[in-house]
């Protein structure tokens, strides 16, 4: 990357960080503050990443950021979509397509994932690519944003790698491989027939897995929107969860929360999930 963009995109970052309000973001903006909008240590806590690598990218220094990387800033600085495609110029990456493992998020979803700090909830895509997560959700379902490809869709995962059906019990396995295929089919046909996203998704685990084109070849079709699961916690055993979703307006993202079933004895195990995710992210930012 050429000097002059390394420089362009360390001003361009400084001047979206210097913009954000403290408050908006749960960090205190008292009469320490020296600096207008975020600290660099806050955007990097945000991103995940280095103050040292953060700090870098403002003085037009470090190597080139990944397209995570990217994605990561945006969320934390609460870009636009044009912001995000402008950073991803200055940093000579392509624009991702919508839909995709480094998609952007609103930054009204951000806000409203930001808001729940009391009940697990994630921003995913309508091709089941996690975006973003709180705490409670990564205590919960563990990290799921960590892939790339068409492994960062939970559906591809689900029928192809045996150890993703572990966080549903075995009995419930069928019901779940049918309501991901009935949904893919729905989000596929809301997008354009010749969306490369879902045509490289479909056509993947219509190669890798039978049961997966046994039931595609069903032609069932539904958007999941209000579940009641049964989830198996690696500490805590069986949690039964309803889980609610808000959809963007494309339809594109949509904001999962999860909260303890109806009828079900699930609060007390909420609560020591709370403890959990507390403890898991009391330490530093990478």
């Amino acid at each position: 990357m050429g000097s002059a963009r390394h420089t362009e995109l360390g001003s361009f970052l400084r001047s979206r960080r210097e913009r954000v309000r403290p408050a908006e973001l749960g960090f205190p903006a008292g009469p320490r503050r020296r600096v207008p909008g975020l600290r660099r240590e806050e955007v990097a806590q945000l991103a995940g990443l280095s103050v040292d690598y953060y700090s870098e990218l403002e003085r037009g220094a470090g190597s080139q950021p990944s397209e995570q990387v990217i994605a990561a800033l945006a969320r934390a600085l609460r870009l636009t979509a044009d912001e995000r495609d402008h950073l991803c110029r200055l940093a000579d990456r392509p624009v991702p397509v919508q839909g995709g493992d480094a998609s952007h998020v609103h930054p009204g979803m951000l806000d409203l994932l930001r808001r729940l700090t009391s009940t697990p909830a994630q921003v995913i895509t309508d091709l089941h690519v996690t975006l973003v997560q709180n705490p409670l959700a990564v205590a919960l379902l563990g990290d799921q944003s960590g892939f790339r490809g068409t492994r960062a869709s939970f559906v591809h995962r689900w029928f192809t790698e045996p150890e993703a059906r572990q966080l549903y019990p075995e009995a419930d396995h069928e019901v779940q491989s049918r309501a991901f295929v009935a949904d893919l089919r729905a989000a596929a046909a809301r997008r354009d027939a010749r969306d490369a996203g879902a045509r490289s998704l479909i056509g993947a685990l219509l190669g890798l897995s039978a049961e997966f084109a046994a039931l595609w070849a069903v032609h069932d079709v539904g958007f999941r929107r209000d579940d009641r699961k049964r989830i198996n916690h690696p500490a805590l055993g069986l949690i039964e969860v309803d889980c609610l979703n808000l959809f963007s307006e494309d339809g594109r993202q949509r904001l999962l929360w999860f909260t303890p079933a109806a009828g079900a004895d699930s609060a007390g195990l909420f609560d020591l999930l709370t403890v959990i995710g507390t403890r898991e992210t009391s330490g530093p930012a990478r």
